[in-house]
């Protein structure tokens, strides 16, 4: 906002002196004897100060209080805090959760923060997909790994990579025959270790990674 007002002031012929140009500051907040002026002028029954840190909403309410305001009828609250506002008294009357809401779709307040997480995991480094078929009856292989990504690298540059990639899973999973039953939750998790493990050795990057375990 700072630099589009600076952007309109040029538009309209202004010589402007800022901050990239000139060793020159211009606070975007009041200083104490505007805020004095203002107070005097309202004259508020009640006063609760906004916007700044904890420090500086204690120092507003002190600038309140030296103009005639009574401490009782100042609250000082912080984010979450509600306020019993009558006619005659102001207090604080409880807290309740507080912070940003995110609306992501048709849904408000439901991204938590392990969906972000994910999220970010996704468009820093992508994802891949390991998918192994299994005997039923054995718990033999009789597919793959197979290796999709998507974000992570372009399959035909790196072949070479993902190949050995692939012969990491199948020697881990090979490894894993009669230690972990048909536990697929125990191999998935397996699979997952092993893959990020040597994708980071080897690309120094951590992506999203879903093993798939498949049983014919």
């Amino acid at each position: 906002m700072v630099h589009r007002t600076i952007n309109s002031l040029f538009r309209q012929g202004a010589d402007v002196l800022y901050q990239g140009l000139s060793n020159v500051h211009v606070s975007g907040h009041g200083a104490q004897e505007e805020l004095k002026l203002m107070l005097s002028l309202v004259r508020p029954k009640f006063f609760v100060p906004v916007h700044g840190e904890y420090r500086q909403l204690i120092l507003h309410a002190k600038l309140a209080t030296s103009l005639g305001i009574p401490q009782q009828n100042i609250v000082v609250a912080e984010d979450g805090d509600m306020i019993d506002v009558t006619p005659e008294s102001i207090k604080l009357a409880g807290h309740t959760a507080s912070g940003n809401v995110f609306v992501d779709g048709l849904s408000v307040g439901d991204v938590g923060q392990i969906v972000l997480r994910d999220r970010r995991v996704l468009s820093q480094d992508g994802i891949v997909i390991a998918v192994i078929t299994i005997d039923k009856e054995s718990g033999l292989p009789v597919a793959g790994p197979d290796i999709v990504t998507r974000g992570f690298v372009f399959e035909r540059d790196s072949e070479a990579l993902l190949g050995e990639a692939r012969e990491r899973i199948a020697h881990s999973f090979h490894s894993m025959i009669g230690q972990g039953g048909s536990d697929w939750s125990f191999i998935k998790d397996k699979i997952k270790y092993t893959l990020s493990e040597f994708l980071f050795e080897r690309t120094r990057r951590s992506p999203m990674i879903l093993p798939v375990v498949m049983e014919v």
